[in-house]
This record gives C-alpha cells, structure tokens and sequence, in this order.
C-alpha cells in the first residue's frame, strides 16, 4: 500500500524514493511489526481470554508441572497472522505474484492448524494424525503447484560447499517442497512445548532466511556469492515482518506464558519459513539454521524406534525438551539456553553463503 503510494507521489517528493528500497520497508515492516504487537496484544489476549473455547489444555505426554498452564489462552498464532498480513498489505509490492503465494501458504496451513487447536479445546481431542497429514499433504501440493505453474521459478538448487554444484530439478521441485514444508511445519509444532521455545528459533531463523532472500534476489550479490538468482527481494520484507510479528509474541509468550502459540502459528510459521527457504532456492542450508527443530524431530523419531524395536527409552520423555525438564533443568534456562543454540547455527549459516 505505501509501496504504491510512494510511487504516485514520486514525481512531487523525492524523498519517497525511500519506499521504493527493500532495506528500508524491510526494517520499518519489521518495527511496525513489533509496535502493532505492543499495541494491540494485551486486547488480543483480553479477548481471548474472556472465551472458554481459547483456554488451552495440557498436551498429553508431558511432565507433571504442565498441569499449572491449564486455562492459559492459546491460538495466539492468530494474532501473529494478522499482523503479518497487515504489514504486507502495508510495506509490500502487492503486484508481486509471489507476495500473494507467500500469505496463501502461511493461511492454508494456518487453517489446518486452527481445526487442530479447535478441536482440541472443543471435542478434548484434535484431530487424528492421519487427517492432520493428509490436509498438510493437499494444502502443500496446492502451494508447490500453484508456485511452479503461475511463478515459473529458478528451479536449481544450491549446494553449501559446492557453490558450483546447481543441479536443476525441473517439476521435481514439486514433491521437494511438499517434503519440506510437511517436515518443517510438524518440527516447529513439536518443538513449541515451552513457553517461548518455538518463537525464539523461529526469529533468528526468520531474520537468517529474511537475509538470504534478499541476497537471492539481488543480481549482482547472488552472482558474487554464487548462489541462483531466485529474484525473492520482496520476500525478505515478509520475513522481516515475522521476524518483528515473533519479537512482539515473545513480549507475551516468554516464561510465564501470557498466551500460547497453538497449532495455527506453528504449522503457519513452520511452513512460511520452509517456503522462504524454498523460494530463495536454498533449502539445504534450513537444517542448519533450523538446528533445533531437527534436533526436536530427531529426538521424537530416536525414542519411537527405540521404544518399539527393543523396547527402551532413549529420553526420559520426548521430544527432548521435556527430557531436559525431567533432568531437572528450569524451564526458562532450556527455552534460553535453545534462543543461544539457534542464534549461533543460523549465523553459522550465513556463514556458509560465503563459502565457496
């Protein structure tokens, strides 16, 4: 909106040529972000608060002192949603067919997540894993068809270390991506079991991604740092924007939680970043920078197998934050102590742009 502004009023004020800069709307997507969250948070939570069918429950397979969390407002992905949306709406170039394809992934997947939690809070199950899959499955399918059909996008993919390594992976990109926005939206619900956890990851991992999607879609930079030119530089604004958005949450989701996460922003925000990474053609590089959600989905996989071949248990509990708690460690110091692990890997992985 102010993106198109700026543009008719050009001619008149010179200054607005500011608006027309990436760098610019990306930072002040990001500060909007953050305020509209100081803003209107505490009314969102007020809200929620007020409805029983917002007053969250236990998950099951957890530590005991997850009792104390009962009643907590959750489905705070909502509020993130809408915020992300109106600064979109607000700093991006809305012309731009895949700003609009960006907000689709984010809302269908958000909608499989809000029939998760509201089913949850209303029947006292969600719903089965197997529906849950297949919804992620067809909501994924829609999104990779629809992106490689209307987009027509660079199709190779980056290699870290072997920058001269760019195979192209034609209509092979479809299943690719449904892979990794299935597996990247279930690692960040696993990993959202402690006040903060999934959001501190989620906003470096935002800021890593925001930063390689603008390099992607610069020309002379991705040459440089020979990397497929993916022309994503709109892109970065929106991660920005989530970046502020998952700042702003953490004002009221840090240890004692005010309002949770819910399904509807972790599958939302995990799959917005695995299409950020699809799109900026560097989706290698999310397992590093999203250590700990593999980490969390690794865990979960180690202690099924182990537990159904020989009849073990690897963890006291997965996924392996709670097997922590068990340990005895505090809930604050594992969800920092997470924030430190997740901040080094992604400036590791920024690291490795410049490794040739």
């Amino acid at each position: 909106m102010i993106y198109h502004l700026a543009r008719y009023f050009q001619p008149h004020y010179s200054f607005l040529n500011l608006f027309h800069y990436i760098s610019f709307r990306a930072i002040a997507a990001l500060l909007t972000s953050i305020l509209f969250s100081f803003i209107f948070g505490n009314w969102f939570i007020r809200i929620v608060s007020e409805q029983d069918v917002f007053r969250s429950k236990p998950r099951e397979w957890t530590p005991d002192n997850h009792l104390t969390k009962r009643d907590t407002p959750t489905m705070g992905g909502l509020f993130v949603l809408l915020v992300c949306l109106f600064n979109t709406l607000l700093w991006n170039n809305l012309q731009r067919i895949d700003v609009w394809l960006f907000l689709f992934c984010l809302l269908i997947f958000g909608a499989i997540g809000f029939l998760d939690d509201f089913s949850k809070l209303r029947f006292g199950r969600g719903i089965s894993a197997k529906k849950k899959f297949l919804l992620q499955l067809a909501g994924s399918l829609v999104v990779m068809t629809i992106w490689y059909m209307v987009a027509n996008p660079n199709t190779q993919l980056c290699v870290p270390f072997f920058k001269g390594l760019t195979p192209w992976l034609g209509w092979f990109l479809i299943p690719w991506g449904i892979f990794l926005l299935v597996g990247t939206s279930n690692a960040v619900n696993l990993t959202d079991g402690l006040d903060g956890l999934a959001a501190g990851p989620l906003m470096s991992n935002f800021m890593t991604f925001s930063i390689i999607a603008y390099l992607a879609g610069h020309k002379f930079l991705s040459q440089y740092l020979q990397i497929p030119f993916a022309g994503t530089a709109e892109i970065a604004i929106i991660g920005s924007t989530l970046m502020g958005a998952m700042l702003g949450f953490l004002w009221y989701n840090t240890y004692p939680a005010q309002v949770f996460m819910g399904d509807v922003g972790s599958l939302a925000l995990g799959a917005g970043l695995a299409f950020m990474a699809i799109m900026s053609r560097n989706e290698l590089l999310l397992p590093l920078a999203g250590g700990i959600f593999v980490l969390e989905t690794v865990s979960v996989v180690i202690q099924v197998l182990t537990v159904r071949l020989w009849g073990i248990r690897m963890f006291r509990m997965a996924p392996i934050h709670h097997h922590f708690e068990l340990l005895g460690w505090k809930e604050a110091k594992i969800t920092v102590r997470f924030w430190i692990i997740s901040i080094i890997l992604s400036l590791l992985t920024l690291l490795t742009l410049k490794i040739r």
